[in-house]
């Protein structure tokens, strides 16, 4: 059966890279822009020509108007809206930025050139500029702007600090009523932290005010597996996927609740899956780790070599690659797949015990005790590693500590390794010149 635990953190992936994030677009009017001085007439003239979405006037009247006034921060943030507006969003940014430059204390200005960043995917450029945007006022002092740099945070913050992004979702609650993406926001928060009483709850409200929401769905489904409560999860998918047919992540949620089922059809459906979404990672992993558990490890290492193109220092790829490997037989590139495992993360110690395998098939002992003295550090020793300590010991000809592993082996076995145990006692006869 597939492994559970690998799938659940494969499907939370798959649901991050197949479902986009709510955008924001700009809403703020260039005429509450956080300016107080009075605007001149083409400006005024301009805003009109905005009000009436009028677009091609506005920057007719704007354009001249900023080449005689390059730092007015009222004309700028106009003429930044405008460009926002029709996409033409390097334009945009520029204008906005001046806009800061130009009045530093216009909310309005720091809060659509952070939203527009966010948009771009510049978090890191859009972040400061909604945190400044939280700290001035706006122009009419209405709330709800302020509350939407807060929100705006908290979805840059929800992938990488979940308790922070809690924080600028409540400080936005505090400014503006809670809306039906604030709940899922909430408790997809509450799922990250493994909170999920407090998820279940949340997911439930969102989908007793919108029934076929995807996310809602997709997410009270994701703290069912968690749970193990495949029935349910697998109702909850066969209903959510009839309003949304096709949906990526639900039908891998899906795949997956029906492998830890033991259900024949989760492989067809994960490969038509894949068939569909080529190039989604979470996918093309979850398909190599099924067909590795379904005995297909060519199949699966093909996936694997795929994918390690683009991902060439992925440890989970190259250990996977290493464990089809050695399902084939084939120890020496195994043994290559393991050794950049290690390389890339020493203080992995599944990777280690790889190395350490695939080191004792091909004879290569010394390399072999190296691994199982890394792994150590962060593995506890199983009947297996010791197995592997002694008969490395036993080729380097060390008797004294070959004959010590194969006590430790047998006394952890416990009859569950009937053939090495047979191999185990044999060995320590010889070994101490016993009949």
């Amino acid at each position: 059966m597939i492994r559970v635990a690998v799938i659940a953190v494969l499907l939370s992936a798959v649901a991050g890279v197949c479902q986009k994030p709510e955008q924001v677009a700009p809403t703020p009017s260039p005429m509450t822009s956080a300016v107080q001085e009075e605007p001149s007439e083409a400006v005024l003239d301009a805003e009109a020509a905005i009000g009436k979405s009028d677009w091609k006037d506005a920057e007719a009247k704007l354009a001249p108007w900023l080449a005689a006034h390059p730092v007015d921060a009222r004309a700028l943030f106009d003429a930044g809206f405008v460009a926002d507006v029709q996409n033409r969003l390097d334009d945009a940014v520029n204008l906005y930025k001046r806009a800061t430059k130009a009045n530093p204390q216009s909310m309005e200005s720091h809060l659509l050139l952070g939203l527009l960043l966010a948009r771009q995917g510049k978090f890191a450029e859009a972040r400061p500029e909604l945190a400044q945007a939280t700290v001035l006022d706006p122009t009419q002092g209405d709330p709800s702007l302020k509350a939407r740099a807060w929100r705006a945070l908290a979805r840059i913050d929800e992938p990488s600090d979940p308790a922070t992004a809690s924080s600028d979702l409540l400080e936005a609650l505090k400014l503006s009523p809670e809306t039906p993406a604030d709940t899922l926001m909430a408790a997809n928060l509450a799922d990250a932290v493994g909170q999920y009483d407090a998820a279940e709850t949340a997911y439930r409200r969102v989908l007793a005010e919108e029934p076929q929401s995807p996310r809602a769905s997709s997410g009270l489904a994701h703290v069912l597996i968690v749970r193990k409560q495949y029935p349910e999860a697998e109702s909850l998918l066969r209903k959510a996927l009839q309003t949304s047919p096709g949906d990526p992540a639900m039908t891998a949620q899906l795949a997956g609740v029906l492998a830890a089922e033991g259900k024949p059809e989760a492989l067809a459906m994960l490969q038509k899956l894949h068939q569909q979404h080529p190039d989604t990672p979470a996918i093309t992993r979850m398909l190599a780790e099924m067909l590795s558990e379904s005995g297909d490890f060519a199949g699966s290492d093909t996936l694997c070599v795929e994918a390690l193109k683009s991902s060439p220092a992925d440890v989970d790829l190259l250990m996977e690659h290493g464990e089809n490997l050695i399902q084939m037989a084939r120890y020496s590139e195994a043994y290559e797949a393991f050794d950049k495992a290690c390389q890339v993360d020493a203080t992995n110690g599944e990777a280690w015990s790889g190395l350490a395998f695939a080191a004792e098939r091909i004879n290569r002992p010394s390399v072999a005790l190296h691994a199982l003295t890394m792994r150590s550090k962060y593995l506890p020793e199983v009947p297996s590693t010791y197995f592997l300590w002694a008969s490395a010991y036993d080729r380097l000809h060390q008797k004294a500590d070959a004959a010590a592993y194969y006590r430790h082996f047998l006394n952890a076995a416990g009859g569950k390794f009937p053939a090495q145990e047979e191999e185990a006692r044999q060995r320590l006869r010889l070994l101490e010149g016993k009949k």
